[in-house]
């Protein structure tokens, strides 16, 4: 009585899992990675207005990707902060975040008293275009809008200098 049972529930396991990856084969996005040429995306920004990736044609411009409930962001933040301060007029740092609202950045960034440039991906369409599976993700993008570099965890002021400088020519 049990061997019906269990090849029963083997074959359903097995078909579930063909419909599964079946599924995920057919709805796969498509997403750019290094060396593609960057998504071009417009997104709500701290004020309000919106911000396109076009606005930073010619420039080499850093894309990080952070949640304010992410603890490696928070760890993170000060080295963002820090660039931001040191080089951010020559190398623009776009703070993307995925579903979070503007008025919790601005509890959270105590009203951006950093200066930092806050972009908001609330349906997380720009993130699936640029393959972000979680945060923080940095991107660098250099001046003829190519992604150069793509970076899974926290970063340092000096990794993103290097990063940039390496992309300015």
């Amino acid at each position: 009585m049990k061997k019906p049972i269990i090849k029963s529930l083997v074959l359903i396991l097995i078909i579930s899992m063909f419909g599964f990856f079946g599924y995920s084969l057919v709805t796969k996005g498509k997403h750019t990675d290094v060396g593609d040429q960057a998504y071009k995306f417009e997104l709500p920004n701290y004020d309000g207005s919106t911000t396109k990736l076009s606005d930073y044609k010619g420039e080499v411009v850093i894309l990080n990707y952070f949640a304010s409930w992410c603890a490696p962001c928070k760890e993170e933040f000060p080295e963002l902060a820090a660039f931001q301060k040191d080089y951010g007029n020559k190398y623009p740092l776009l703070m993307i975040n995925r579903g979070e609202t503007i008025d919790r950045i601005k509890k959270v960034s105590e009203n951006n008293k950093d200066k930092m440039t806050y972009l908001f991906d609330y349906n997380a369409k720009v993130a699936k275009q640029f393959n972000v599976t979680g945060q923080p993700e940095t991107f660098v993008i250099d001046k003829q809008g190519v992604i150069r570099e793509h970076y899974n965890g926290p970063v340092t002021e000096m990794q993103l200098y290097n990063w940039a400088k390496k992309y300015d020519n």
